[in-house]
């Protein structure tokens, strides 16, 4: 990597303002969801990001003042540096978030997990196997998945869950639940944003598939590199942190620029986008969103956006 500039003594008031990166850093998944932000597939390809560059950006995050991180994808846990990445951080004394499918966790990011600082995020749909693994493309990903997370909630691993609308007559509160007999109570539900391979049109995403925090409390790091608002406006990017340090794009023209084409959200607790855009539960929106908490499930549907 090379690095821009040396840090500035003192950090810009928007770059202050950050409160959390998400890190994709995968852009392989074992599943091929529908509604997916990216076009993320087994066969997509993982990223130009080494283990190196990678850690450059997270000294780099640090260094700002950025208190959070997201790791995401793609599937973060195909990455063989995903453990490390997350050691690293915690060197770095950053809050850490993993956002996974919850198919697949070894038994060294279960030890990670439990640490301090750490926490889960994860996708939810139904109670419905047949359902989930029409919306996931994933043979076995809904018993698997489960598992997982039942997993995570018996070792009182800090877990959050977001569910999108993607198919009709989708048991969504049923879903919802089943994860809240599970012991999970911060669930939040999104209808599908039109971006990535749930795009009904050609060109970049209409900004009002934005949920209005892209470039303002949050950042995010691609596969190979390229720096955006958050994981949902990649077709924005500002800068490459291979070629630019991530202090020097984000208090560039680009990223100004990027700031004014995203109006910043105007409501306190706009909807988090299955919590793809809300990486740890930062104080990334204040006040701070209201979670769904032990309510009917029918009463969940009144958290679906429209």
């Amino acid at each position: 990597m090379t690095k821009g500039s040396p840090m500035a003594p003192t950090i810009a008031p928007h770059v202050a303002g950050i409160r959390s990166v998400e890190l994709e850093i995968a852009g392989t998944c074992d599943l091929k969801c529908a509604h997916c932000r990216t076009d993320s597939s087994p066969t997509a390809p993982a990223g130009a990001m080494t283990r190196a560059d990678w850690e450059h950006a997270l000294d780099d995050i640090a260094a700002a003042g950025i208190p959070a991180i997201q790791f995401i994808g793609g599937e973060p846990t195909l990455s063989p540096d995903l453990v490390p990445l997350i050691d690293r951080a915690l060197e770095l004394r950053l809050a850490v978030e993993v956002y996974t499918n919850a198919v697949i966790i070894r038994d060294r990011l279960w030890a990670r997990l439990q640490r301090r600082r750490v926490s889960l995020a994860t996708s939810w749909y139904t109670d419905d196997p047949n359902q989930h693994e029409r919306i996931t493309g994933g043979r076995g990903a809904y018993s698997r998945s489960l598992f997982n997370i039942r997993k995570a909630a018996a070792l009182g691993v800090p877990i959050r869950v977001g569910m999108a609308e993607a198919i009709e007559g989708q048991r969504i509160a049923e879903g919802a639940a089943q994860m809240q007999a599970i012991g999970i109570t911060n669930i939040r539900i999104d209808r599908t944003r039109a971006v990535g391979r749930a795009a009904t049109e050609s060109g970049p995403p209409a900004v009002a598939e934005l949920c209005g925090r892209c470039s303002h409390p949050r950042a995010a790091i691609g596969p190979s590199g390229d720096v955006y608002g958050c994981v949902l406006s990649r077709d924005m990017p500002i800068g490459n942190v291979r070629t630019t340090a991530l202090f020097d794009i984000l208090t560039g023209a680009e990223g100004a620029d990027a700031r004014t084409a995203v109006p910043p959200a105007t409501n306190a607790c706009p909807p988090d986008d299955s919590n793809d855009c809300d990486p740890a539960d930062t104080e990334a929106c204040s006040p701070a969103y209201d979670n769904v908490e032990a309510l009917p499930a029918p009463a969940l549907l009144g958290g679906v956006a429209s």
